[in-house]
């Protein structure tokens, strides 16, 4: 079984490991697409059909490119397809997904405080939420709805808002965050899989029967890519908050959420419009930071946990304090069955991240995750499968702050 364990960790962290590999390889061609599409210009002379040019210099050599925007009047004999970047990020991080939220579904999908239910009863409504979130953003984009780029974009936006809520209000809030990410992720990866290429793939057909292609697919494509374009620093924010208890695991997480989605639209029009030389927004950076600011406040304002952080003077200051006996008693009763040498949890082998919770030494050596994980936040323990209450998260909180006072 140790052996087992040992190899589901490296496949997580080789599954992890490729899932950001791939994430770079789509992102990175994304991004330069984008640049590239804002940084076009006309020039007279131009060959028929072409929409615009631009010269670039990277590693020694020059690049001349040139966009048409149906298609050119003969098709060269080699022609390059970016979507297996899309589809490879989307594969592994579905993969990540069972390796570890579905496997380990008892501590990082499932919290019985929120929502109680069985492992397969929450692998399915996992399932669920990912489909149907694709299925509702591509039913908007098909309405009325969406002719309008500014109206459409605002609904998406409202409904993403109510998904990050709905989904504290069905999983672990770290798991609220990955599957709020893994939604947005389906949707810029099945954007690619289910329209921009099979719109490209039709026009392509039509050029080589001799029809003139129908502009109109070219135009659906670019909305669904424009959408992708600003969704990108959502998911990697959404994607990277399973390490940051302060954002998935207190009680405005969701609006923390709802937040990025804004912050990742403020970055990203600062570089389009740089990127179409259409001037300067540096006033972009300036309300990302304010956003930032409150989502730093949101994170210390829960009902329960407030006031500031204070920093350790060592040790046995904590040792020292009156509270101590009573943290002490909590975090053995709470914490100490993982976090010890031989952890009496079932599935757990070593102690999570080697951090050893069973001694005053060790306790108070850690003081400042614990006060972070337990106390400021409801990151641990996972899914509060050892029932630890709000009294004691107090307690872990009052200890840590009034240490040394």
């Amino acid at each position: 079984m140790m052996d087992f364990a040992i190899f589901w960790d490296w496949l997580s962290f080789a599954v992890r490991w490729l899932h950001v590999v791939t994430g770079i390889a789509w992102i990175g061609s994304s991004f330069y697409f984008v640049a590239l599409d804002l940084g076009l210009r006309q020039r007279p002379g131009m060959p028929a059909g072409a929409f615009g040019e631009e010269w670039q210099v990277h590693g020694g050599g020059f690049y001349h490119i040139q966009k048409y925007l149906v298609a050119p009047a003969e098709m060269p004999e080699h022609l390059t397809w970016f979507k297996w970047e899309s589809y490879a990020t989307w594969l592994s991080g579905f993969a990540m997904l069972c390796v570890v939220y579905y496997a380990g579904a008892d501590l990082f999908l499932i919290d019985p405080n929120v929502l109680p239910m069985s492992v397969p009863t929450g692998i399915l409504l996992s399932l669920a939420t990912i489909g149907v979130g694709w299925v509702v953003y591509d039913l908007l984009c098909r309405s009325p709805l969406g002719k309008s780029d500014t109206g459409l974009m605002l609904v998406l936006y409202g409904v993403l808002v109510f998904i990050a809520w709905g989904l504290t209000h069905l999983f672990t809030g770290r798991a609220a965050f990955l599957h709020l990410g893994a939604i947005t992720a389906t949707i810029m990866s099945a954007n690619v899989f289910m329209v921009i290429i099979p719109n490209q793939k039709i026009v392509v057909a039509d050029l080589i029967a001799g029809r003139k292609p129908d502009p109109k697919y070219g135009k659906i494509a670019k909305q669904r890519s424009l959408h992708n374009n600003y969704l990108t620093l959502p998911v990697l924010f959404l994607m990277l908050s399973n390490h940051y208890p302060l954002a998935f695991a207190t009680e405005f997480n969701w609006v923390i959420a709802s937040l990025v989605f804004i912050i990742g639209v403020l970055i990203r029009h600062y570089f389009n419009t740089v990127h179409a030389r259409k001037g300067n927004p540096t006033w972009t950076w300036l309300a990302a930071a304010i956003l930032f600011v409150i989502i730093i406040w949101l994170s210390t304002a829960p009902k329960v946990l407030t006031g500031e952080p204070k920093a350790s003077a060592g040790a046995e200051v904590y040792i020292a304090s009156a509270h101590f006996p009573a943290v002490r008693d909590t975090v053995l009763g709470r914490c100490s069955m993982c976090h010890t040498q031989e952890p009496v949890y079932e599935g757990i082998y070593h102690a999570p991240k080697g951090v050893m919770l069973d001694t005053d030494a060790a306790i108070a050596e850690h003081a400042r995750e614990v006060y972070l994980q337990a106390g400021r936040s409801h990151a641990m323990p996972p899914a509060n499968v050892t029932e630890i209450s709000d009294k004691e998260r107090a307690l872990l909180v009052t200890w840590f702050e009034g240490a040394g006072k």
